[in-house]
């Protein structure tokens, strides 16, 4: 990992644009940067941050940082759409969109668990401004978060 060193009125610029977008600082780099790249780079792109997200939130689960690990599996998921939205030339740029797509998935698919366990995703990424998931209810909404990380790979990956 590489540490970039920028004065502290462009962090916290970035930081506000970021928290009202509710993504992470290195989502929205990546968006930023992404726009100025061809669609596969994009996707791939996309991909390789969702599983660096997936990466950590397990080493923060086993923390038993949840409401980290939680957000990091929001991210994941997050990312993943957002390559699959690449992939289909659907908007993904914030969390309605990001509804749309699991929406979208539904109806394309045929399968209700898409709009199910973004429902799940959702709950997990509110928990980290909220924090009010103790472990056994995070556990159900983690194993959701997983299961719709692996069916939208299973799209990306056919």
């Amino acid at each position: 990992m590489a540490t970039i060193t920028i004065p502290d009125e462009i962090y916290n610029v970035i930081l506000e644009i970021a928290n009202k977008r509710g993504i992470s600082i290195e989502e929205l780099l990546v968006e930023s940067i992404a726009e100025k790249l061809d669609p596969f780079t994009r996707i791939e792109l996309y991909m390789r941050l969702s599983e660096k997200y997936l990466k950590e939130a397990e080493e923060l689960y086993q923390k038993n940082d949840l409401v980290q690990a939680g957000e990091k599996l929001w991210g994941a998921a997050a990312t993943l759409l957002s390559a699959f939205s690449e992939k289909t030339n659907l908007p993904h740029y914030s969390h309605r969109d990001l509804k749309e797509v699991s929406i979208y998935l539904t109806r394309t698919m045929r399968d209700p668990d898409y709009t199910r366990l973004f429902s799940s995703l959702e709950t997990l990424h509110a928990n980290y401004y909220h924090n009010f998931l103790d472990k056994e209810t995070f556990d159900i909404h983690k194993e959701d978060a997983l299961r719709f990380i692996g069916k939208v790979k299973k799209l990306l990956n056919p």
